[in-house]
């Protein structure tokens, strides 16, 4: 806590914000003056009620939470991670930001946080031998700003004073309509040392990409966490909107979140996806083959809201069944062509929706599973994915159902986990089928 008090006092921070993420990735916590922060953080005082895990993404508590959380309302504490410490630069007041853990009062981890669901599963791998090295692509809309959730999204103005018409994928003139918010946020990210690399325009109108270089798995997942917060902070200050939503225009393709992923060898530092003599190792084949027998159950992680499933269409940019294939974007697990050093695979089936921690334990999961089950790949495939059948869930209720019935799945991401994010999931489903939709409205109302 030491260096903490320090880094803060260097840097005359005033405030500190606290961040958890909770099961929709939203940032939850607290603000404190920073010297209440050093203080409370070393007697369990930085607290936070249990149940903030089983919020929905509306922010509610579902009426059956008491089956998954202490009934009584328990308070847990939030452990400051100091790895994660970085200055909030769009403050004129100097303010600091920490991503924290959170336990019980008997030190015990909160296993339905969902950090901690990535940290379990990275232990599973440490036990091994095995660090997984992962590399997330995000993508993400900007749009006029909309206070009317009834009024469909629009492409927002940019410096020609025009809205885009049509798509610009990899278009350069395209992103610099919006040179000012990307200067300023590039900016942001920097003062974050968030360590993003490649900007892109994607195919929709206005939608754009950026890539991440590859790392340490839990700490790209807290880059891709403070990354969301900090694009819709700088859209706000440009006055627009940005949305990871993953389908938020019905004639525009959605948003991914495609996460790398590849696997080093942690006394060697080799890459055990490649053998010595530079082919396919048989735990990379496995790895693959646990990620097609496992990642339809693991759905409500990659395609958590009901949203999500209008971007896995059929020739859309984004995959229906998990086919595999060398350098092959059609299919839901892609190989890139690369060295036998850099050999990894990327998982395709994501949407930029998702929970960045949640995602990218889910991947893994799926991957450690085929390698100590020996699940074995079907053949990699070519041409396109998308003349063979739709396999992947078609809806929430589907993915929800697999993963119940998927029992080893269940036990490497944590039973209460998966209890409470089926308690949150189903309330956010029974929400979304109270609502009336326009298109019901419109085809319904004067001809059934």
């Amino acid at each position: 806590m030491k260096t903490l008090e320090t880094w803060l006092k260097s840097r005359g921070i005033t405030e500190v914000e606290c961040l958890v993420p909770d099961m929709s990735g939203i940032a939850r916590g607290k603000i404190f003056p920073s010297d209440k922060f050093i203080s409370a953080s070393r007697d369990h005082g930085l607290r936070i009620p249990e149940q903030i895990f089983a919020q929905t993404v509306t922010g509610d508590y579902p009426d059956d939470a008491e089956k998954v959380c202490d009934p009584a309302g328990v308070d847990v504490y939030m452990q400051p991670d100091p790895d994660t410490i970085r200055n909030v630069p769009w403050y004129d007041e100097p303010t600091a930001q920490i991503i924290a853990d959170c336990f019980y009062l008997d030190e015990s981890p909160v296993d339905m946080a969902p950090r901690q669901v990535l940290r379990r599963v990275l232990a599973l791998y440490a036990a091994q031998g095995w660090k997984p090295i992962v590399a997330p692509e995000l993508e993400f809309y900007l749009v006029k700003v909309n206070p009317d959730w009834d009024i469909p999204l629009e492409p927002p103005i940019g410096r020609s004073g025009r809205p885009e018409s049509g798509r610009q994928a990899y278009g350069v003139d395209a992103v610099n309509e919006f040179d000012p918010l990307f200067e300023e946020l590039y900016d942001h990210c920097e003062a974050q040392n968030l360590d993003v690399d490649t900007l892109t325009h994607e195919a929709g109108a206005a939608q754009m990409e950026i890539n991440f270089d590859h790392g340490d798995a839990l700490a790209l997942a807290d880059q891709v966490f403070l990354f969301k917060r900090t694009v819709r902070e700088t859209a706000i200050r440009h006055k627009v909107y940005a949305t990871f939503m993953a389908k938020p225009m019905e004639t525009e393709p959605g948003s991914s979140m495609h996460i790398h992923q590849s696997l080093l060898d942690v006394k060697t530092g080799r890459n055990v996806f490649s053998t010595r003599g530079g082919k396919d190792s048989s735990l990379f084949r496995n790895y693959i083959g646990g990620l097609q027998r496992y990642l339809p159950a693991a759905m409500p992680l990659l395609a958590p809201n009901v949203n999500s499933y209008r971007r896995l269409r059929r020739y859309s940019d984004a995959p229906i069944n998990l086919h595999w294939g060398l350098d092959n974007r059609t299919v839901g697990l892609r190989v890139p062509i690369s060295p036998p050093a850099q050999r990894r695979v990327e998982n395709r089936v994501a949407g930029a929706d998702a929970n960045p921690y949640l995602v990218i334990a889910a991947t893994l999961a799926c991957g450690y599973l085929g390698m100590v089950e020996k699940l074995k790949p079907t053949n990699p495939i070519e041409g396109s994915a998308y003349r063979l059948a739709f396999t992947l869930p078609r809806q929430l209720a589907d993915g929800l159902d697999r993963l119940n019935h998927a029992k080893p799945l269940k036990e490497v991401l944590g039973d209460q986990f998966v209890a409470v994010l089926n308690v949150v999931k189903q309330a956010e489903y029974e929400a979304y089928q109270a609502v009336i939709s326009s298109w019901e409205r419109e085809n319904l109302l004067l001809n059934v």
